[in-house]
């Protein structure tokens, strides 16, 4: 049996021995088995401007690394319109195509661009949805991911997640015995990546307010791990906590007020509640097993964590007001890091299956009805994360020797990875809703 405290050793480890930059970029491996086809019609620039994006292209790049459609290519298209009377329902259905998207890209008199799109049904002859926006020049890329996710939500009924972003961690070996670790932001597919924070020493288990302003995280750069909270619009940063020994794997309670920690200050690792505004720190559990990893359930009254507490690692919930104990997992000998969705009702986890052969991958479990089904076969997964929408978990993996991010649906019909051009990537984190 591996111990928790083995594993934190052994993740660290794997952490300062990663080489890495450059951005990610999202590779579809598995799609859903019959996508919907959909051309995204390149939209017409009326504004007499060079534009620094197309935005047809970035919405169909969004759609298509979804797995859940199959973009049309630019050159198989018979004709560009930009209007509806310019649409000929029957070239698209002569391409198979079940909608079209068409737009426009105008200037208007506030020196701003105004976008109009509109998504046909191409059987039915009809307008779904149409929609005028007005963007700042530099704005298209943020317009083109607005626009996946409208559409995205009018033809699969879940929320678009295209304008989200996702943290992660990058190291840099400079020389024998010196490191550069890198927290990085970037949109949901990669793109736009820019660090947040440099140091020599190990970054860790970053984790989003559930505004969408701020993260935690854990960093060596004193030379022991200490808890710090960063505000993303201004870079401003605090230590929240410094005890002797462990401080680690902070998570935002859902009003923003309290984080949950993991200390080592009384001798063994137990969970603690911090309350931000007046800095009171309550300990949660008393176990001389291992407790670790917290994370909220959506309405802030219990927590849930792993613990070794019953011989091996599996995942708890404990009930904040009554400290009622309710063990979750019991298939397979190892779950650990859970992660709740947005309903509560799904938990997605680490799992190993009972024996240890296929070693670890990511699994969900229905609350409900406590079906477990696991969703990769890497054996080497880690630090899942969920998306805002609860349809894909995204999560650290191995390629070969080196580290990447990948990512797979909750009913494990989709599945993309992330990888770097160089090195390794890890401790993935998707951040909620941002507008």
């Amino acid at each position: 049996m591996v111990k928790l405290n083995q594993l934190l050793v052994l993740a660290l480890a794997a952490l300062m021995s990663m080489s890495v930059r450059a951005e990610l970029v999202v590779e579809v491996t598995q799609g859903v088995e019959s996508p919907t086809r959909i051309a995204v019609v390149p939209f017409a620039n009326d504004s007499g401007l060079a534009l620094s994006e197309d935005v047809a292209d970035l919405v169909q790049q969004d759609l298509g690394r979804s797995g859940f459609f199959e973009p049309m290519a630019r050159e198989n298209m018979l004709g560009f319109p930009s209007r509806r009377a310019d649409v000929y329902f029957r070239d698209w259905r002569i391409s198979r195509m079940d909608y079209v998207v068409i737009g426009r890209v105008e200037n208007n008199a506030n020196g701003q661009l105004n976008i109009t799109y509109e998504l046909f049904d191409v059987l039915r002859e009809e307008s779904l949805m149409t929609e005028p926006l007005s963007v700042p020049q530099g704005g298209l890329r943020d317009a083109a991911h607005f626009i996946a996710d409208r559409i995205f939500e009018e033809l699969t009924g879940l929320k678009g997640a295209f304008s989200t972003q996702i943290v992660y961690v990058t190291a840099e070996q400079l020389s024998a015995g010196k490191q550069r670790f890198r927290l990085k932001l970037a949109d949901w597919d990669g793109a736009r990546a820019q660090t947040i924070l440099e140091s020599p020493e190990p970054i860790l288990s970053p984790a989003w307010s559930m505004d969408g302003s701020k993260l935690a995280y854990v960093s060596f750069e004193t030379s022991k791990p200490s808890i710090y909270v960063q505000h993303l619009a201004t870079g401003k940063r605090e230590r929240i906590q410094s005890f002797p020994g462990l401080n680690g794997a902070p998570a935002w309670s859902p009003d923003g007020n309290q984080l949950a920690l993991v200390l080592s200050r009384d001798g063994n690792p137990e969970i603690y509640v911090l309350n931000l505004q007046t800095r009171e720190l309550q300990r949660i559990t008393r176990h001389y097993g291992i407790d670790t990893e917290p994370n909220w359930s959506p309405d802030g009254r219990s927590l849930i964590f792993t613990s070794d507490r019953g011989g091996q690692p599996q995942i708890y919930r404990l009930d904040l007001a009554s400290r009622n104990l309710e063990r979750l997992t019991f298939e397979g000998n190892y779950n650990a890091s859970g992660r709740l969705t947005q309903d509560g009702r799904f938990l997605t986890m680490v799992h190993r299956s009972q024996g240890g052969g296929n070693g670890f991958d990511i699994a969900v479990q229905d609350l409900k009805t406590d079906r477990v089904d696991i969703l990769t076969r890497s054996g080497l997964a880690e630090s899942p994360s969920i998306a805002p929408n609860g349809s894909i978990v995204i999560y650290a993996t191995q390629e070969g020797t080196r580290g990447v991010l990948s990512a797979v649906s909750l009913d494990g019909r989709v599945q993309f990875r992330m990888p770097a051009n160089e090195g390794d990537v890890r401790e993935p984190a998707w951040s909620p809703y941002l507008r």
